[in-house]
């Protein structure tokens, strides 16, 4: 089992081996049995996970596929293992389909495969004062990588401030340049710090190929700078959450055209599984919270308005 090391930890807790229940469902923190929502036959990605921060990446990719996950994206910091995910994606996503097959054809991935997998590499603010020389050689050296998607999760964290910030905001600096060197898009980490990362953006030019607000979790007016430029955002688990109501009308301002589903597992899991630890799988859960929130009464526009959310995810990351 892989150790969870993140500042933000307090979000997520260790998994034990023997405690690892091996199917499909979905459980609360009492162990219950929750039912999935239903999204028909709507694809779903889950646009930023941790694979190598879950005790069982195999696992969490199966339960992905058996419940319609068709794409997500793993992310991967240069400051800590690379090579985990790198080198050990090919032999999850064979064990995974094992696990498919022992359960059977009861799952939506009977008929829709795994899901396709991409890597996003960067190093996280709160790693920036481990980013020196080497760091930036093995970032480079994997940008390259076919399974590398994007440049991220890269950005500032004035939450923690668990690097100084100057130095937070130059290696961010330093890896926009390298996006725009390499025609990659970025994926950004902003947290308590919208303001410093849209003016080192205007100074240091938004990358071509695009911008992701990942874990967007503020209201409108906030997020309303972004948009303009042209920057796409993704929805967490967050707004599923009771209290998030700005964040559920920063939603309901986005072009369809403009958003994205993640996870940011192991961290965020949605309602009603909250006190669990979050998988790819629990996209679902945010996904059809966000067509409620967007779609409003028009229900029988749900599934195309998610098959339009899925599509932005393969246009920024599935080049």
């Amino acid at each position: 089992m892989r150790k969870i090391s993140n500042v933000a930890s307090d979000a997520a807790e260790m998994v034990e081996e023997d405690a690892t229940i091996w199917d499909a469902e979905f459980r609360d923190s009492k162990q219950r049995i929750v039912a999935a929502p239903d999204l028909g036959a709507a694809p779903v990605a889950d646009t930023h996970c941790h694979l190598d921060m879950l005790p069982h990446p195999d696992l969490a990719i199966a339960r992905a596929a058996a419940h319609g996950i068709g794409f997500l994206v793993s992310v991967v910091d240069p400051t800590e293992d690379p090579a985990y995910t790198y080198d050990g994606l090919a032999a999850w996503l064979q064990q995974a389909e094992g696990l498919l097959a022992e359960w059977g054809a009861a799952t939506k991935s009977a008929a829709a495969g795994l899901p396709r997998t991409r890597i996003i590499i960067g190093c996280h603010p709160h790693n920036a004062a481990k980013y020196d020389a080497d760091v930036e050689s093995e970032l480079i050296h994997r940008m390259s990588d076919s399974q590398t998607a994007a440049i991220g999760e890269i950005g500032l964290d004035y939450h923690y401030d668990a690097s100084p910030r100057p130095v937070q905001r130059e290696v961010f600096r330093r890896q926009l340049a390298l996006a725009q060197e390499h025609g990659l898009p970025v994926a950004l980490h902003l947290r308590e710090a919208h303001d410093d990362g849209y003016a080192i953006l205007e100074q240091e030019g938004w990358p071509a190929a695009g911008v992701l607000l990942h874990c967007y979790t503020l209201g409108p007016n906030e997020l309303l700078p972004f948009l303009e430029r042209g920057a796409q955002v993704a929805f967490g688990g967050t707004l599923t959450f009771k209290k998030a109501d700005d964040l559920r009308q920063a939603a309901q301002s986005v072009a369809a055209g403009r958003i994205m589903t993640e996870t940011d597992a192991p961290f965020m899991t949605p309602e009603p599984l909250r006190g669990t630890l979050c998988g790819p799988e629990h996209t679902a859960f945010t996904a059809a919270r966000l067509a409620e929130v967007c779609c409003g009464d028009d229900a029988a526009g749900r599934p195309a308005f998610l098959a339009t959310v899925y599509a932005n995810a393969l246009r920024f990351f599935d080049r």
